[in-house]
């Protein structure tokens, strides 16, 4: 049994939608291995990178580091679960 999800289809959005989305802090993230480069999931992955450095960096970011796709589990979401947000649910990390 194949458990891998299309990575082409977890991001539905184009990469304007990053501008409604709000930046959220971590003190530390130590585990890198559940992270995905953005190029694996995205034909136009500079896109949504590019919007992304510019909101982090408007947020404080030192531009260190690279920029990742993360899971968040959906009871982290503000709003009610459904299955659209909790498909192949992610967020952009630095």
């Amino acid at each position: 049994m194949n458990t891998q999800r299309d990575k082409s289809k977890i991001i539905t959005y184009p990469p304007e939608t990053l501008r409604t989305f709000s930046v959220e802090a971590y003190q530390w993230i130590d585990n890198l291995n559940f992270t995905i480069n953005p190029e694996e999931c995205l034909k136009n992955a500079e896109e949504y990178l590019s919007i992304a450095r510019e909101m982090f960096l408007d947020a404080g970011w030192d531009g260190d580091g690279k920029i990742e796709l993360m899971w968040i589990p959906p009871f982290m979401l503000r709003s009610s679960p459904t299955a659209e947000l909790t498909l192949g649910v992610t967020n952009l990390a630095c």
